[in-house]
């Protein structure tokens, strides 16, 4: 694979400019980026939550297969699991690629987050909803279920961020996402690089502070009453 490298040169006004001339292509790919974390991570909890509940309540041999698929999935590298669905599994849309590996890369550990969140949760809870009359499966979705996706919103914040951050590795099967379309602007203009890193890392640090923050205000409006947490 060829090296990039690159000498650093000083931060220069007609750089800049170039920079600033760019800015809608780098914003485009910015909107990519986007809305490659929002599906990977919607994914991510659509396979991870039930892979949780899996995990704890579930059968000795369905909770294992659960259990050994996340532990390949978090032990694989990110990178791998985009190299094989693009190119072994010869998924033809590089963006359809990159939601699936993202997205099942963050089930595996969405699951962990739900499993520990729901394991939090008092049996005695249970116990009690069973007492009067419900079903186990009602006790579950009326007792824990709200209270482990209450207490699961710290972990889950991480791992929104960690998914926005991991969407750069999709410049590796060709995707146009913002670290791609940064490096072809590397490549029309090199005494740029230090310009076009500093914008691409500020729009990453405005897209995780903004989400950040969005999701404290949503644990603060869900907090359990009495402060009670995981």
């Amino acid at each position: 694979m060829e090296r990039l490298s690159f000498v650093a040169t000083p931060l220069q006004a007609g750089d800049w400019a170039f920079v600033f001339e760019n800015a809608g292509y780098l914003l485009g790919g910015t909107a990519i980026t986007i809305v490659l974390t929002v599906a990977s991570v919607l994914l991510g909890f659509l396979v991870g939550f039930p892979a949780g509940a899996i995990e704890v309540y579930g059968g000795r041999y369905s909770a294992g297969v659960v259990s050994t698929a996340g532990v390949v999935l978090r032990g694989t590298p990110i990178l791998v699991i985009l190299i094989v669905l693009f190119f072994v599994v010869s998924i033809d849309s590089a963006f359809l690629a990159a939601i699936l590996g993202l997205g099942l890369r963050s089930a595996a550990y969405q699951s962990q987050i739900f499993r520990g969140a729901i394991q939090s949760v008092d049996s005695g809870q249970i116990e009690a909803a069973r007492s009067v009359g419900m079903s186990q499966l009602k006790a579950i979705r009326h007792v824990v279920v709200p209270q482990s996706l209450r207490r699961s919103v710290p972990g889950f914040q991480n791992e929104f961020t960690i998914v926005l951050k991991d969407t750069s590795i999709a410049f590796a099967i060709g995707l146009a996402e913002l670290l791609s379309r940064s490096y072809d602007l590397f490549v029309q203009q090199t005494t740029a690089v230090l310009e076009i890193v500093l914008f691409a890392s500020a729009i990453y640090f405005v897209l995780t502070f903004s989400t950040n923050r969005a999701l404290d205000r949503l644990a603060d409006a869900y907090a359990i009453p009495g402060g009670e947490t995981a």
